[in-house]
C-alpha cells in the first residue's frame, strides 16, 4: 500500500478514487479519541439536560478539532518525525522529561476511561460483572493490538471498521428517536442557563486529547517517502481530506448522540441520564430493545478501539520523549492496571471516567503550544510551513481550548461536576 501510495503521489494527473484511498486512515485512527466513552457521557447529558441546545458547540468543537489535527499529520510529513521526538531534539533535557512525564499520566488517564467504556459496554451487552468484562476487554485489545505486526494498514482497516460499527448503531438510534425540525435550532449559538454554559465548556475543552494530537503526527511520519517539496504538498493536501472526511464523521457521530438523547430523554423527567448505564436501561422502555443494543454495541466499538489507539499513544510518547521502547503488551498490561483496581475498588465507572477527562484537560496545553510553535518554524517545516490566516486561527483556538480546560480543573477544584 506504501509503494502504491508513492506511485500515485508521483503522478499527479491521476483523478478519482484510487487517487485518494491509499492516503485515507491515519485520520480515521486518531478521530476515535472524539468517539471515546467520554463523549457518549458528556453527549447524552448534553441532549437529556438541554434538548438540541449545544449542538452548535459540538460543531464548533469539530471545527477546532480538524484544524488540529491537520496540524499535526503535517508535522509528521514535513519532518519525518513526530510531535515528542521534535521536542526531544530541540527542548532542553530537563523540560523533555518533564513533558514526558506528565505525558505519560494522560496516556494512563486515557486508557482508564476507554477501557472502562468496554468493560461497562460487556456488562450492559451479557449481564457479566464488570471485572469479567474488563478481562474480556483485555483479551480483545490485545488481538487488535497484535494487528499492528503485519503493518499499518490492517490496523487502519480494523479502526475503520469500529468506526463505521458506531455510525451504524447512531442510524438506528436516530431513526428509532426521530429527532425533530426543532434539532435544527440547535445550530444558533445560545444557552440555557449556567449549567449549560458548564457542560458546553465541558463539550469543547475536553474534545482535543493531547495523546492524538502526539499520534497523529506519528501516523504520518514517514508513512509514505515524499522526494520532492511537490509531493509534500501533495501528500498534505491528501492528509488534510483524510482529517475533514474522519473528523467530519466523528462530527456527526457526536451531533447524533446528543440529537438521540434529546429526542428520547428531554423534557421526560429522567433523572441521572448523563449516566451510561442508566441511559442504556432507559431506552428499551422507551425506544424498544433495538435502541439500548445499538447503544451498547456502539460504546463498546468505541471503548475498543479507543483503548488500542491510546496503548499506541503511549508507545509514542516514550519512544519520541525519551527514546525507550517497552513491548506492546507490557504497555498494555500496565495501563490496564488502573481499571482493574477501579472496579476491583466498586467505584463508579461514569464518575471515573469524568474525573479521567479532567486530568486529560491538565494536558492539553503541553501537546497544543509546542504543536503550534513547530508548526510555524519555516526550519522544522519547509513548505509546510503554516500560513499566519491558519497560525492566528491555530492560537485562537488553542487559547479557548486551555482557557476552558483551565475553567473545567478550576470548577473541579472547586467541587462542581465536571463534564467530559
Amino acid at each position: 500500500m506504501t509503494a502504491r501510495a508513492a506511485e500515485v503521489l508521483a503522478q499527479p494527473q491521476r483523478r478519482g478514487l484510487s487517487r485518494i484511498v491509499p492516503f485515507l486512515g491515519p485520520a480515521v485512527i486518531a478521530s476515535i479519541a472524539y468517539m471515546d466513552p467520554g463523549n457518549f457521557a458528556t453527549n447524552i447529558q448534553g441532549g437529556a439536560q438541554f434538548g438540541y441546545t449545544l449542538l452548535w458547540v459540538i460543531l464548533t468543537a469539530n471545527l477546532m478539532a480538524m484544524l488540529i489535527q491537520n496540524l499535526s499529520a503535517k508535522l509528521g510529513i514535513a519532518s519525518g518525525k513526530n510531535l515528542p521526538e521534535v521536542i526531544r531534539e530541540r527542548w532542553p533535557r530537563p523540560l523533555v522529561w518533564l513533558y514526558w512525564i506528565q505525558a505519560e499520566l494522560v496516556a494512563m488517564a486515557t486508557d482508564l476511561a476507554e477501557f472502562l467504556g468496554a468493560a461497562l459496554a460487556i456488562h450492559l451487552l451479557t449481564g457479566l460483572p464488570l471485572f469479567w468484562g474488563a478481562v474480556i476487554t483485555a483479551v480483545l485489545t490485545f488481538a487488535l493490538l497484535s494487528l499492528q505486526k503485519r503493518g499499518f494498514r490492517p490496523l487502519e482497516l480494523a479502526i475503520l471498521g469500529f468506526v463505521l460499527a458506531i455510525g451504524v448503531a447512531y442510524l438506528v438510534q436516530v431513526v428509532l428517536a426521530r429527532p425533530g425540525p426543532a434539532a435544527l435550532g440547535g445550530f444558533v449559538p445560545s444557552f440555557a442557563g449556567p449549567e449549560s454554559v458548564y457542560l458546553a465548556v465541558g463539550i469543547i475543552g475536553a474534545t482535543v486529547m493531547p495523546h492524538v494530537i502526539y499520534l497523529h503526527s506519528a501516523l504520518t511520519q514517514g508513512r509514505i517517502p515524499t522526494r520532492t517539496d511537490e509531493e509534500k504538498l501533495r501528500l498534505a493536501r491528501l492528509n488534510r481530506l483524510d482529517v475533514v472526511l474522519a473528523m467530519g464523521f466523528a462530527g456527526l457521530i457526536n451531533m447524533s448522540m446528543l440529537a438521540v438523547s434529546a429526542a428520547t430523554f428531554y423534557g421526560k423527567g429522567i433523572a441521572d441520564a448523563g449516566n451510561l448505564e442508566t441511559a442504556y436501561r432507559t431506552l428499551t422502555p422507551l425506544l424498544g430493545p433495538a435502541a439500548a443494543i445499538a447503544f451498547a454495541l456502539a460504546l463498546l466499538a468505541s471503548g475498543l478501539s479507543s483503548s488500542a489507539v491510546g496503548t499506541m499513544s503511549g508507545q509514542v510518547i516514550m519512544q519520541g520523549f525519551v527514546n525507550f521502547r517497552i513491548p506492546l503488551w507490557l504497555r498494555r498490561t500496565i495501563t490496564m492496571l488502573p481499571a482493574f483496581a477501579v472496579i476491583l475498588a466498586g467505584l463508579d465507572p461514569t464518575s471515573t471516567l469524568v474525573l479521567s477527562q479532567v486530568i486529560l484537560s491538565f494536558g492539553v496545553p503541553f501537546a497544543l503550544v509546542p504543536l503550534l510553535l513547530f508548526t510555524a518554524r519555516r526550519d522544522v517545516m519547509g513548505v509546510l510551513v503554516t500560513r499566519p490566516l491558519v497560525r492566528g486561527l491555530g492560537w485562537l483556538f488553542a487559547t479557548v481550548i486551555i482557557g476552558l480546560n483551565g475553567y473545567l480543573l478550576w470548577g473541579a477544584f472547586l467541587g462542581h461536576s465536571a463534564p467530559h
